[in-house]
Formats: C-alpha cells, sequence, structure tokens
C-alpha cells in the first residue's frame, strides 16, 4: 500500500492549532487507509520572544497587536469558541494568557520518546485552551505532564535543564525551510522521502472534509511499496 507521511507544525499556545488538530484527527480516525499514514509533530513558536508569564489575556493580546477594539476582540474570540464547540471542544480563551511556548515544546518531544506524545499534548492543550493554564511554568507543566502519564521526577529534571532544547530548534529551523511562517501548518508527502511533486501544504485548521481530501490525494501520489 502507499505510505503517506504527515508533517504538522504546531504551537501548544495557539487556539487555532487545537481546532486544527481536532479536525484532522477526526479525518484520519475516518480515513480507509489510515494504517498507512505516518504523523509527525513538530514544535514551532508563534512568539519565541513572549515572557514565560504575563498578565495579558488571549483577547487583550488581540487588541494590542492587532489594533482592534474591544468588541471587536471579542467577537473574534466569541467566533472561534464557537468553531471549536462544534468539533466538541470547550474554549474559555478570555482566561488563557500568551506566553513562551519553548519549555512546553521541549516536553512534548521529551514525551513523544518516552511514548506519550498524544496524550500529553492532548492535556496541554486543553489545559490551555479550557482551564487557563499556564504553559510558560514548569511546575504547571510537570503537573500536567504528571496526569498525562509521565513521570514527574523525570520531567522536573528534564525542565530544570535544557534538555531537548536543541530539537526545539532543528524543528523550527526545518519548519522555515518548508516554508512555515505560521501555524497550524500540515505538510502532506506521499511516500518515504519523495519528490516536490508528491507533497502538498496545507495552512489553518482546514475543515475535516478537507482534511479528509488531502489524505486522499497523497495516496493517489504515492508510490506503492
Amino acid at each position: 500500500m502507499p505510505e503517506i507521511t504527515v508533517d504538522i507544525w504546531s504551537d501548544l499556545v495557539c487556539p487555532w492549532c487545537y481546532l486544527g488538530k481536532r479536525r484532522f484527527d477526526v479525518a484520519l480516525a475516518a480515513y480507509e487507509h489510515r494504517d498507512d499514514v505516518h504523523v509527525r509533530w513538530h514544535a514551532f513558536e508563534l512568539d519565541p520572544d513572549a515572557p514565560r508569564e504575563s498578565a495579558l489575556t488571549i483577547p487583550q493580546r488581540m487588541r494590542q497587536d492587532l489594533g482592534l477594539s474591544a468588541a471587536e476582540a471579542d467577537r473574534g474570540v466569541a467566533h472561534l469558541t464557537e468553531l471549536a464547540a462544534e468539533s466538541g471542544l470547550t474554549y474559555r480563551l478570555a482566561d488563557a494568557r500568551p506566553v513562551n511556548s519553548f519549555d512546553a515544546h521541549r516536553l512534548m518531544l521529551f514525551a513523544e520518546d518516552r511514548g506519550v506524545g498524544e496524550p500529553v499534548r492532548e492535556r496541554l492543550m486543553r489545559a490551555y485552551t479550557a482551564e487557563g493554564a499556564r504553559l510558560g511554568d514548569r511546575d504547571v507543566l510537570g503537573a500536567l505532564a504528571a496526569e498525562a502519564g509521565l513521570d514527574g521526577a523525570e520531567v522536573g529534571k528534564l525542565l530544570s535543564g535544557d534538555g531537548y532544547a536543541e530539537a526545539v530548534r532543528i524543528d523550527e529551523n526545518q519548519g522555515h525551510r518548508f516554508g512555515v511562517t505560521g501555524v497550524p501548518t500540515f505538510v502532506f508527502t506521499g511516500g518515504g522521502a519523495g519528490g516536490a511533486d508528491r507533497v502538498e501544504r496545507a495552512f489553518g485548521a482546514r475543515p475535516v472534509a478537507e482534511f479528509a481530501d488531502l489524505l486522499r490525494r497523497a495516496h493517489q501520489r504515492a508510490p506503492v511499496r
């Protein structure tokens, strides 16, 4: 059967990324050749210079960075919250604070190596979008990781050092080479290393039907193993 690789660049403090993940997950679960799809997640920081702690919430940052009025920011948040609800997600973005996600990405790469990337990713994203968790706080990250199945002592040791820091930078540099400037970004490759003619990119939280089409097209382009 043809083999498909999907590389996904995402930020853990990005509400659109969680929505994109959920929609992609739904499309993948319904895809008849899902066992031939290899998904690889990659780190990407939307704001590498963000502080580890912030007093500003997402609506406040929207007003500050985009020059929106309070009403405009609230409408934008309400729209995204409605879209998330349609996919079964609960968003409380008035409690979410955009913070530095570098340590969270280090934790995610560690979790991937321990075989628990999916539950840790889900826990962190849900905690950020629904619970107002401060993902720049290492104690918060440690507690959430332990809930998702990682050893607390190992996580504490990781976060107190610089483990996986270089791996995060490698992910981000690779993303830049693929032309990633925002997240979520999905790169569908139909078969192994492949050529440029077998690669297709999708930006943003695309609808489930569009992800399904992307999977089918990648399958059609892929050489048979």
